[in-house]
């Protein structure tokens, strides 16, 4: 087996202590085309993905940090991570389910984003690998745990597969009748981590629809046809074409920062969104189970402190595509249901193919 291209430029050693009691470890999958990805069970982060571009040479794709210490210490808690118990925002912080109120940690403005405080982004999973292209990690987040209701039972499954595609798949179950939202957090740039810019990115995303928001970014509640407006990715545009329109809901968003509801019409696996970058010829297609996606330019990063192998990350060099349910869905019921019952089980699953 030829040497980890991985493990050149980031060393298991800086990953290894102790948190909150739970030993935390990097993992590498690695595939028959010497794809890797490596991924930390702090927060179920993706830390690094390094595929060819058109000239052969190995790229990684998404900005993440170098040791456990600067995760730890990140202003971007949420680089590459899994999010939840619901990922992105609930209305002022509280809902109300089966005629009880749940309060939670208000840490975006006045709403809870991200599972609050403490989310899984910020805590140990416990980890198995399974094989060179498999890595399991399974979570008890505790009834009251960040305010939410129920023992919930989470686990998640990175599958490297031998095409060059990523799957991300989660399972949950409860014991108490709760909500849930999961996502991956990942910040792609396909010319590399460290580009500066990813407007020049081609990006198609398989929505007629998307989510307009107020100015605390929770959804006004009915969807708005995308044509006509700089949200209509049903053809490739560039992610900086349009994203300094006058246009009210960029302007709230400061950027792209929207729900788009994916067009279905069927279960399963659905065609998502489609990245390119013309500096590397790289692409990535994803799909997944999921109603919705985020589209998230990282409009909040600002180069302040140091990722990978030095870089910095300012403003829009990264785009986020969170696959998920609807932002604010337990307060809108024609929303897809995030609500899970003890009789039933979540399942979940998204794909990134990587090819040139």
């Amino acid at each position: 087996m030829s040497k980890s291209k991985t493990l050149e430029r980031l060393h298991k050693e800086d990953f290894r202590k102790t948190v909150d009691g739970k030993p935390v470890e990097l993992f590498l999958l690695s595939n028959a085309n010497e794809v890797e990805v490596s991924v930390i069970n702090y927060g179920a982060k993706i830390v690094s993905v390094l595929v060819p571009d058109k000239k052969g040479n190995w790229v990684d794709v998404v900005l993440g940090k170098s040791n456990i210490t600067d995760y730890l210490n990140d202003q971007e808690p949420y680089f590459g991570a899994v999010c939840g118990r619901t990922a992105n925002r609930i209305a002022d912080g509280k809902f109300i389910l089966d005629g009880c109120e749940y309060l939670l940690a208000v840490n975006n403005g006045p709403n809870n984003l991200h599972g609050g405080l403490k989310g899984f982004n910020a805590v140990v999973w416990d980890a198995r690998q399974l094989n060179e292209q498999t890595l399991e990690l399974t979570y008890l987040s505790k009834d009251g745990e960040e305010g939410f209701p129920g023992n919930l039972h989470v686990k998640a499954i990175y599958h490297l597969t031998d095409d060059n595609a990523l799957e991300v798949s989660y399972e949950a179950t409860t014991d108490k009748t709760t909500i849930i939202n999961l996502t991956n957090h990942s910040y792609f740039n396909l010319s590399g981590e460290g580009d500066p810019c990813i407007g020049d990115h081609k990006l198609q995303i398989n929505a007629d629809y998307f989510l307009p928001i107020n100015d605390v970014a929770i959804p006004l509640g009915r969807p708005k046809e995308v044509e006509d407006t700089p949200f209509d990715f049903r053809s490739e545009h560039t992610i900086g074409e349009r994203i300094e329109e006058e246009f009210t809901q960029l302007i709230y968003g400061n950027g792209y920062d929207h729900n788009f509801n994916l067009n279905r019409s069927e279960e399963g696996l659905v065609f998502c969104a489609k990245a390119v970058s013309p500096k590397t010829g790289i692409a990535m297609e994803i799909f997944t189970t999921e109603p919705g996606v985020q589209l998230y330019t990282g409009n909040y990063l600002d180069g302040s402190f140091i990722g990978k192998n030095g870089h910095r990350y300012p403003k829009r060099s990264a785009f986020c595509l969170e696959t998920q349910h609807f932002p604010d869905s337990i307060h809108n019921p024609d929303f897809p249901s995030v609500v899970l019952k003890p009789e039933d089980k979540f399942w979940s699953k998204t794909v990134y193919k990587f090819f040139k």
